[in-house]
């Protein structure tokens, strides 16, 4: 017998967004670890508590809670984020050794899906790197806030015959991607939307998806861009932080012209 991970993609924010697959996984699991992110995000951590509370079938496992470090933020961000995953990774390693039987199992609740611009599989990979604990480890996939986006907008995430390039809102702020016309995107710190020039631009904007806070504006992006930022800027107020997700459409003919700017 060897450790086992279950990496567990548990939603967008909705219990009810958690697949038969992830509630098996989940009962399968004899340790939870669940990271800590500070009295402003305490409803992440809530929630996942949420999640074992309704969905758990027999004996409880171990909640093992653990406080995430902060990345440092000196401007090398691809250095910056290798070493928060390292560190993040050793946090893993010490649980892993010191608080998991050998032939135990742990579930990641991973917020939305395990593969869309989320560390975890990385951070795991990290922990088998060092080499000095035996696992084995498997990942059920979630519902993505991109999934939650489209839904409560009541719209496909694609175009016919068009292609969605999905990505950051540092990299939009860089300029508009070239190659396509619709662009999606998360972990937006920056309000990359407002380096959008163009009248003719859509957005579908989500905040808080798939939660009770859920937040959602439409419309031409130069009508509400303000709009959003200002909502932005009073729900981070309000609830001390804000996890935001967009879908920005361009004219076919305009977004060709562009040549990778805004």
């Amino acid at each position: 017998m060897t450790r086992r991970i279950r990496i567990i993609g548990i939603g967008a924010g909705n219990p009810g967004h958690m697949t038969v697959q992830a509630i098996d996984a989940l009962n399968a699991c004899d340790v939870l670890f669940i990271p800590l992110k500070g009295e402003e995000k305490a409803f992440l951590a809530d929630l996942r508590r949420a999640i074992c509370d309704r969905f758990i079938r027999g004996a409880s496992p171990r909640l093992l809670e653990f406080a995430v470090p902060k990345r440092r933020d000196d401007g090398d961000y691809g250095a910056g984020v290798t070493d928060w995953h390292r560190a993040i990774a050793a946090i893993y390693e010490d649980m892993l050794l010191g608080e998991v039987g050998a032939d135990e199992t742990v579930g990641l609740l991973v917020w939305g899906d395990p593969m869309l611009y989320d560390s975890t599989i990385r951070i795991v990979e990290h922990v088998r790197d060092r080499g000095r604990v035996a696992f084995d480890y498997d990942v059920i996939p979630g519902i993505t806030s991109l999934q939650a986006l489209c839904a409560s907008h009541r719209i496909p995430l694609n175009r016919i015959g068009l292609p969605v390039e999905i990505t950051t809102g540092r990299r939009l702020s860089e300029g508009w991607p070239p190659g396509t016309h619709d662009v999606a995107v998360m972990l937006d710190g920056v309000q990359a939307f407002e380096t959008v020039n163009d009248p003719d631009a859509i957005i579908h904007w989500g905040a808080y998806l798939g939660t009770p806070m859920e937040i959602t504006l439409s419309g031409p992006l130069s009508d509400i861009a303000g709009t959003i930022s200002e909502t932005r800027k009073a729900a981070r107020a309000e609830h001390g932080w804000v996890m935001d997700t967009y879908l920005i459409r361009r004219p076919v003919e305009a977004a060709e012209g562009a040549e990778g700017g805004a």
